[in-house]
């Protein structure tokens, strides 16, 4: 089993529609996918509000690597330019974590180093796994506590815009 969780962003063009590009390149392996949330950008400040979702996927045939190259695969087909880091972007997936492989490559650092930090994918997250723990960090329910409350505040849910 390679099961997965990948965070999905998009602030440039039709963000729901590359959010739904993403859940297709994923296609069968997609086991769980969350509201959307709107959110202020971070890192660089002077762009649009992002929409965010995170999903769950599970495919046997899929380790680490491979689900790296799925979401590669989703933002060369969004059209992603990486020119300012932090940056705007039609589409961002992130691979947040696969079973309990640890990678220091830095082509793929596992667990996504920024998760603990982020209640963009924290909330998400906790909505489709509530048990969730992050490998190294503990339950995902304790990290999102251990958020300032502007940060929780400032991840806001769009009930209106639906991934499936």
């Amino acid at each position: 089993m390679s099961r997965a969780v990948l965070s999905l962003g998009s602030n440039l063009g039709d963000r729901l529609a590359y959010l739904r590009l993403a859940l297709d390149t994923v296609g069968p392996a997609l086991v769980a996918v969350s509201s959307v949330y709107e959110t202020k950008p971070w890192g660089v400040e002077d762009q649009p509000d992002f929409l965010n979702a995170v999903c769950l996927v599970d495919d046997p045939a899929r380790d680490h690597w491979a689900w790296l190259a799925t979401a590669q695969a989703a933002e060369q087909a969004a059209g992603r330019v990486r020119e300012l880091r932090w940056g705007p972007r039609t589409l961002d997936v992130d691979v947040v974590t696969v079973d309990a492989v640890t990678s220091d490559d830095p082509r793929l650092l596992l667990p996504h180093p920024g998760t603990p930090d982020r209640a963009s994918v924290l909330i998400p997250w906790l909505e489709i796994e509530p048990d969730a723990v992050l490998l190294g960090h503990g339950p995902v329910a304790d990290l999102l506590r251990a958020r300032p409350e502007e940060d929780t505040a400032g991840v806001v849910l769009r009930p209106d815009l639906r991934l499936r």
